[in-house]
């Protein structure tokens, strides 16, 4: 498998010509969708799914599949069929991939405001998207991990404990969008020396096998 971490929280997969993308957002431009199959939504922020970029991506392509929760499919309602709606337990195929689904509510961001379903999902067996949770893929050996590193609803120490907690062979920064240079520095040494795994925080457009 060939992966490209793009801006922010989206990750493409792809894998003998089939291509996954996990949360195109707003801070990930158009470019990922590029020849995209099938899109996975973890939940409905705006910085993990822009819906007019999907929407014009399922207009180039309507055999473009989009999959998301059942209380995010309103946010994609005028993506019509392209949507099929998965649960956490649920195991499916997109664009050919083995894909289980995880968790189920974003992460406390503070008591006052409702929390949103939230999917994490694991892609063969091997690599693990949280979305906005630190949900664990219970029981699962994860390959790579892609560990959200800034966001109103974690501290770092949250981060390395995940991280440590799910023991992947390898992890990568995810949910960086909103971190400047001083700001990555300092997490990214922290993650690198006490996750307990390979770390490494990929610059946007970064592809890697």
């Amino acid at each position: 498998m060939r992966l490209t971490k793009y801006g922010h929280s989206c990750v493409r997969i792809e894998r003998d010509g089939a291509v996954l993308v996990v949360d195109p957002g707003e801070f990930s431009g158009r470019e990922p969708l590029d020849g995209a199959d099938a899109v996975l939504v973890t939940h409905e922020h705006p910085d993990h799914v822009d819906v007019d970029a999907v929407a014009e991506a399922c207009e180039r392509n309507p055999s473009l599949r989009v999959y998301a929760h059942p209380g995010t499919a309103s946010t994609l309602d005028r993506l019509g069929a392209a949507v099929t709606t998965v649960e956490s337990g649920d195991s499916f195929e997109a664009a050919g991939f083995e894909v289980s689904a995880w968790g189920g509510l974003h992460a406390v961001n503070h008591p006052d405001i409702p929390r949103v379903p939230n999917l994490g999902y694991l892609v063969e067996g091997e690599i693990y998207h949280p979305g906005d949770s630190f949900d664990p893929p219970f029981g699962a050996e994860v390959g790579t991990l892609f560990v959200p590193i800034s966001a109103p609803w974690l501290k770092l120490a949250e981060a390395i404990e995940f991280t440590r907690a799910v023991r992947p062979r390898r992890a990568y920064a995810l949910h960086d969008g909103i971190l400047n240079e001083r700001g990555l520095k300092i997490v990214n040494t922290h993650l690198g020396r006490l996750s307990g795994t390979d770390y490494a925080w990929l610059q946007p457009g970064t592809t890697i096998n």
